[in-house]
């Protein structure tokens, strides 16, 4: 370019920091602002729906003193209203006309006009509406709301009390009362606290049947019965209460008619927003907004009852508070750490799947195996959530489906675009819930899923190029001619895709990727490709460098190595001494030396048959597994500074050393049949031989299986600790290395394997988006 008249060479290494920028600015400008902008309120004020089975309980209570009179006559209106033309209430943005929720909404309706004796043609197709769809109340095939057995029949011996007829057979009925007195038999045996709370849950549908001095031990500080409009509404029919007035004056003064079932709910539905924005991958856009609602939450949260006696709320809690680095101790699950526990509160007697998940999900977030709070839990829930799983059930109902996919998959287990893909292929974008009936807790789902899917199909098309750019670069530099090395390009660029997803991090995984097919290529010089002398050779050119000239090159391969090795290396330090204002080059050159020297260590005691200790092993092992020279470049390209200070502290120097020990004992799991063919040792073997032959080979394992999990523990603590020397994004960096590990290693050795990792790289950069097919407004274009 010309400046002031005179000629100006851009350099290369400039003009790719110019076009980083240029791709976040054209990324940004496909986004929507005003669906931005709708998640973002949405996250600072849930807007909960109405429910009109829950107006309809609210609209019954009388004036007190004038008990001819409606306390909440807005309610009434509201129901007058809101008649769907089939003749039902409902939620209109869900399709359930042939659901239990609407038939016990429709029900509840017309019992309130009918109290007030208004809207006779309203009741009359109400209760056509009913009649001609009873046989859903039979059909068990059919998810019912809890209590429905309790709650429906109760308003059907109501609606008789008030002379309403059903149309339809009379033995339809009778059966169903039928089974109502059944089942309150059966309550009557059980005398647990459990039992007592779930009866005071469903009280709406025992009326004077209850001692109602015994359910309002149920109530909560806010005046409320279960944070329940329609239950507490029911106190105020059966038994006044002051408090339980006020709670149902606030609720009408805030929402007007449009009552919902739960109130307050606000923190439940921010944290399910917050969950499913990470769940697809797009919570870095609302970063603020995430972060001023944890810290709220983390402020409140010992004096709120909405958290802690909502055990769904109270695990989702304690999850996403310490996987966003809040300091949360295991004592917040202390309550739940028994199976018992759990039986004998309102979610267990009521079998709410949906809490359990998250008690098992919140205890996979250990960082201490002094934990165990979190261990109780996993082993319990995790039992009890397995036991609910059966093949049809897993695709026929979804939470069954999130339930399969935890407990093969915890967070630690996979890495983070197969994790976003999948969740935004099994989206759901209605996202509704159902307590006593349905309810919404998000009304932005298509939102959500609308930014997930353009934001993973933009990122595609970028790894796509990244890809096609790796296999070029791995021709001009030759290495495609070294037939005794892996070609791993497309694994090398699916663990940078996977891991580093922000599609604006392209170097990063670049850099990533190159180095993993270099750190590739010089393992399989070192395994079995080279020489001793090429060995040598490699190692004195490396730790040479810049006077490389002044050795020889023992042989062609080893030149073609060592030149793109030196190029790279040079490259990546030139630019990331631009990013970060001050020359990295050293560091990185002190990377690959001493992976090299590890690598030669290990090749010399095969050589010489030297049998190390354990320790000597895993010492000099944890190195020569070469995750340094790819992890560490890209540290400096992940957005944040990285101080010199920073790379000498123990803390850096500990992530290392975890990260890679973990990668190096989940590859000798694997890798134990083939090295022993070879005459290799690895650390199961060690732990044999040292034995003097007591220890078998499987107890071996165990002991190595223990030491990764402690490995892991100790590594997710350091990367989610706040206030540390280690930026978070680059702590997060080893973190993802190690999924990757996990992953390639879970069954076999997927990274030796050509084949093993494609479903993997076809669903990272390949293979478009397939949403469900009930949500065909979205569409999604194929990366090519």
């Amino acid at each position: 370019m010309v400046v002031a008249g005179e000629l100006v060479l851009v350099s290369p290494i400039v003009e790719l920091v110019d076009a980083e920028r240029s791709l976040v600015a054209e990324y940004a400008g496909l986004r929507n602002k005003e669906r931005d902008a709708r998640i973002k309120r949405e996250l600072e004020e849930p807007r909960l729906s109405p429910s009109p089975y829950d107006i309809a309980w609210v609209a019954m209570v009388p004036l007190r003193g004038f008990p001819q009179a409606p306390c909440f006559p807005q309610c009434v209106e509201w129901i007058l209203q809101n008649q769907e033309d089939n003749g039902s209430w409902g939620i209109r943005e869900l399709d359930l006309s042939t659901s239990k929720c609407t038939l016990l909404s429709t029900l509840a309706c017309v019992i309130a006009l009918k109290k007030w004796n208004v809207g006779p043609q309203h009741i009359a197709r109400g209760l056509h509406f009913i009649g001609t769809n009873f046989s859903i109340v039979m059909d068990e095939q059919i998810t019912a709301p809890i209590g429905f057995n309790i709650t429906f029949t109760g308003m059907i011996s109501l609606a008789i009390g008030m002379g309403l007829e059903f149309p339809g057979r009379q033995t339809d009925v009778d059966a169903v009362l039928h089974n109502r007195e059944l089942e309150l038999k059966r309550y009557d045996v059980d005398k647990s606290y459990g039992r007592e709370s779930y009866i005071a849950y469903v009280a709406e549908g025992l009326g004077n049947l209850l001692d109602w001095n015994e359910v309002m031990k149920f109530q909560q500080k806010n005046g409320s019965l279960f944070n329940s409009p329609s239950t507490t509404a029911a106190a105020l029919i059966y038994y006044y209460d002051d408090k339980a007035q006020q709670y149902l004056n606030l609720l009408v003064t805030k929402f007007g008619s449009a009552v919902p079932t739960v109130f307050p709910l606000n923190i439940y539905c921010q944290l399910s927003m917050v969950d499913s924005l990470e769940k697809i991958g797009i919570s870095r856009h609302f970063s603020s907004e995430i972060m001023s609602i944890l810290d709220r939450i983390l402020g409140n949260r010992h004096g709120d009852d909405e958290i802690m006696l909502d055990i769904k709320t109270c695990a989702m809690a304690f999850r996403i508070l310490r996987m966003n680095g809040y300091d949360v101790s295991a004592d917040e699950l202390s309550h739940m750490s028994e199976a018992s526990t759990f039986h004998n509160s309102l979610q267990g007697y009521s079998d709410d799947t949906g809490s359990l998940l998250e008690l098992y999900k919140a205890s996979r977030v250990s960082v201490s195996k002094d934990e165990t709070i979190l261990e109780n839990i996993e082993d319990w829930s995790g039992n009890l959530l397995a036991e609910k799983l059966c093949p049809d059930v897993v695709h026929r109902v979804p939470i069954f489906g999130e339930v399969d996919y935890a407990l093969q998959f915890p967070f630690y287990a996979t890495m983070e675009r197969l994790h976003h893909r999948r969740n935004i292929e099994h989206f759901d974008v209605t996202g509704y819930q159902m307590l006593k009936t349905s309810y919404l807790p998000c009304s932005v789902k298509k939102d959500h899923l609308a930014l997930a899917t353009e934001d993973f199909t933009f990122s595609q098309g970028v790894y796509l190029d990244e890809l096609l750019d790796l296999e070029s670069w791995v021709k001009e530099n030759r290495l495609d001619q070294l037939k005794f090395a892996r070609q791993i390009q497309t694994y090398g660029s699916l663990t940078a895709s996977a891991s580093i997803f922000p599609p604006e991090l392209s170097d990063a995984r670049i850099f990533w990727a190159k180095n993993c097919v270099l750190l590739t290529i010089s393992d399989d010089l070192f395994d079995v490709g080279g020489s001793k002398e090429e060995l040598e050779n490699l190692v004195a050119l490396v730790e040479t460098w810049d006077e490389h000239h002044e050795l020889q090159f023992y042989s062609e391969r080893v030149k073609i190595l060592f030149c793109a090795i030196y190029a790279t290396v040079n490259q990546i330090g030139e630019m990331a001494s631009i990013v970060q204002n001050r020359d990295v080059r050293e560091h990185l050159i002190e990377q690959w030396i001493r992976t090299l020297r590890c690598m030669m260590t290990e090749a010399e005691w095969g050589r010489t048959k030297y049998v190390p200790t354990t320790d000597e092993y895993i010492g000099n092992a944890h190195v020569s597994y070469g995750l340094a020279p790819i992890v560490f470049p890209s540290l400096y390209f992940v957005g944040q500074e990285l101080l010199e200070s920073a790379e000498k502290d123990q803390e850096y120097n500990e992530l290392f050393r975890l990260m890679s020990t973990c990668g190096r004992l989940l590859n000798d799991l694997q890798g134990l049949e083939r090295e022993n063919s070879q005459g290799k040792l690895n650390s199961i073997s060690l732990l044999v031989l040292h034995s003097g032959g007591s220890m078998s080979v499987e107890a071996a394992k165990k002991e190595v299986e223990d030491s990764i999990a402690s490995c892991r523990r100790e590594l997710i603590r350091l990367v989610l600790r706040e206030g540390t020397v280690v930026p978070k994004p680059c702590k997060e960096l080893f973190l993802r290395m190690y999924q990757v590990n996990h992953l390639f290693y879970s069954n076999t050795d997927g990274f030796s394997s050509p084949t093993e990792m494609l479903r993997e790289v076809n669903a990272v950069i390949y293979e478009p988006l397939k949403l469900q097919t009930k949500y065909p407004s979205i569409a999604v274009k194929s990366a090519q």
